[in-house]
């Protein structure tokens, strides 16, 4: 977009698109789904694995060599340089993501898994050097850009035509359109951050650029069995949570003024990314479309869930040659299926076509490493437990989201509830996490992988569950040090966020969080 004005304009195209009309689209394309699902379009002869993987820029700390004052603040990454990098532009203007190529779920696909994100992110980083920047793997941003407030960044907007168009939101129409949209048509709706100790309004929906995440992607190899694997999918969400919270603070500024940093620790969440994304973006829905979902007893109903949903930015795809561009619309709407676990049916060709389970809970991690260690979890244990018939599958779907839940607040403390190999309730800690990675193991191995191979895929969140150690666990433990030496709240968060970047630089790509 050239301009402001133009950005508006197309928001406003996009905005004006009868929603009853899309919807019935949408309705119709979800026909056309299923009845590619009989013919087995969807089908595959073995499980595939894919990654998204989102980060955000700041200062590389160059120009403080007298000061620390600004060091490791947020910064913007400019559009050229996202294109040098080969990354895509995230909402905020900090933010850059990339994708993986899927791979099959076997040893030399998690390596190359592993090797692509090693190499497009070493690339990266040296373009961003070039910069004074670099790119930083973590839940949420606490150091605001130099010289602005985290609310000043986080608010500034200007309106045009009765168009709310953030500053310092990437100039997609889609975005934008987000944050003018309301899922009943009404205008005026504000936009509210909610989490313990923090409450922001604002007038679109740029608060949702305070967090980054990784996104693990295992593809079935017969849809039929897709809703058996989304319920293993939703019992496992939990448990791999609860070793991967790394959002336990906001940038200090934004905290109401009744909470201290005593009041943080004792109340605080561990992984506030999951309260920023559903608050913000459920407070411009009439339902909430950002929750934990329920079990699906069929692929058929998976597939009228996500057309019967709230239709909330309806914008018309192009539509070309690609295999589901004959469900454009209802891919279309699929994007704004903000579910923690959700199905995805797509390919570009019938043979690339695929029924998988994105996995949105987690947070992005300290190292490459961690990260891919999720992916390799995520994906064994969807081969094992299946295959074993787990009895882990009989969990209420209630007791499977206050897992959820208990995970945000509490991480590796949280009292989880799980049911055994054997068929036992337990709340124990170390039973449910030796079963648990056991199990990833055991899918990882029947996956091709040796059984010393497996368990270096499952290492690092084998060491946390040993360890109670987490990311978030350790952001609080060094927050509290530093009150304890008498640092102001906000010192000690900053100062955390910058020791956090500092060992980031040095095992980012190549090491671990084991060695922090």
């Amino acid at each position: 977009m050239d301009t402001d004005h133009e950005l508006s304009a197309h928001v406003r195209e996009a905005l004006d698109i009868d929603i009853e009309a899309f919807h019935a689209r949408a309705e119709a394309d979800a026909e056309v789904v299923k009845q590619r699902l009989r013919d087995g379009a969807f089908d595959n002869h073995q499980s595939i694995v894919g990654f998204e993987y989102e980060f955000y820029a700041v200062g590389d700390g160059r120009w403080n060599a007298e000061s620390h004052d600004g060091e490791f603040s947020l910064m913007r990454v400019p559009r050229r340089l996202l294109e040098l990098m080969g990354f895509e532009k995230e909402l905020g203007l900090h933010n850059a993501e990339m994708s993986t190529s899927p791979q099959p779920l076997s040893n030399h696909g998690l390596e190359a898994q592993l090797s692509e994100v090693r190499a497009r992110l070493q690339a990266a980083l040296e373009c961003a050097s070039a910069e004074g920047m670099r790119l930083v793997s973590d839940g949420l941003w606490t150091i605001p850009p130099t010289g602005e407030t985290a609310t000043e960044y986080l608010t500034d907007s200007v309106e045009i035509d009765g168009v709310h168009i953030a500053t310092n939101m990437s100039n997609a129409v889609r975005y934008h359109a987000m944050a003018n949209a309301t899922a009943d048509g009404s205008s005026g709706r504000q936009t509210e951050l909610e989490a313990p100790g923090v409450s922001l309004t604002t007038k679109t929906v740029m608060p949702e650029s305070l967090i980054t995440s990784i996104q693990p992607h295992y593809q079935v190899s017969q849809a039929a069995m897709l809703p058996v694997h989304f319920r293993y999918a939703l019992r496992i969400a939990g448990p791999l949570l609860a070793l991967g919270v790394n959002s336990p603070f906001f940038p200090p500024s934004l905290y109401d003024e009744d909470w201290d940093g005593d009041r943080v620790l004792a109340e605080g969440a561990h992984e506030n990314r999951i309260h920023v994304f559903e608050s913000v973006l459920n407070s411009r829905t009439v339902e909430p479309k950002v929750r934990f979902p329920r079990d699906f007893d069929t692929v058929e109903e998976a597939v009228d869930r996500i057309a019967a949903d709230e239709s909330f930015v309806p914008v018309d795809p192009e539509t070309g040659t690609r295999f589901d561009d004959d469900f454009a619309t209802f891919r279309s709407k699929h994007g704004t299926y903000w579910r923690w676990v959700r199905p995805v049916f797509d390919g570009a060709t019938r043979s690339a076509a695929n029924a998988r389970i994105e996995f949105r809970p987690i947070p992005a991690q300290p190292t490459v490493g961690d990260s891919i260690a999720f992916q390799a979890a995520f994906a064994g244990l969807l081969e094992e437990l299946p295959r074993r018939e787990h009895p882990v599958i009989d969990l209420p779907w209630e007791r499977a989201r206050e897992n959820f839940d208990a995970a945000v607040a509490d991480g590796i403390d949280a009292e989880l509830t799980w049911i055994g190999n054997h068929g036992e309730l337990t709340h124990d800690h170390e039973e449910l996490f030796t079963d648990l990675l056991d199990h990833a193991v055991a899918g990882l191995e029947s996956a091709g992988c040796s059984p010393s191979t497996a368990e270096r895929w499952i290492a690092p969140l084998r060491w946390r569950a040993t360890e109670r150690m987490t990311p978030a666990r350790w952001k609080r433990e060094r927050v509290r040090n530093r009150l304890d030496d008498g640092a102001s709240f906000e010192d000690a968060v900053v100062e955390t966020q910058r020791e956090y970047i500092q060992k980031q630089a040095e095992t980012l790509v190549d090491g671990s969080f084991t060695e922090w």
